[in-house]
């Protein structure tokens, strides 16, 4: 058990470093490369593409219909709307028995 929580302060101080690291460094010189910038806007994308597509391989149809009406609901509802939406369909579905 002492593991866990070392690994939790471990990753919480990471974490911390991190994000002051990154205000720091804007704080050095100002602003980003537009390189840079465009880079860093594409991660959230990446993120939810990399935490979806494993589902939809390998998920069942609870999950697969879930993804679907998450993307047509995702043009015109916020993101976190359609992540709650998202999560109750595949929690009533897996409640339903499916």
């Amino acid at each position: 058990m002492p593991d866990i929580w070392l690994i939790i302060v471990l990753a919480g101080v990471l974490t911390y470093l991190t994000r002051a690291g990154g205000h720091l460094l804007l704080a050095r010189f100002g602003s980003l490369p537009p390189r840079l910038e465009a880079a860093l806007n594409a991660v959230p994308a990446a993120v939810l593409t990399t935490i979806v597509t494993p589902i939809l391989v390998t998920g069942g149809w609870p999950e697969r219909i879930a993804i679907l009406v998450c993307l047509v609901l995702s043009l015109r509802l916020p993101l976190i709307a359609v992540v709650a939406i998202g999560t109750g369909l595949v929690a009533a579905a897996r409640a339903a028995g499916f």
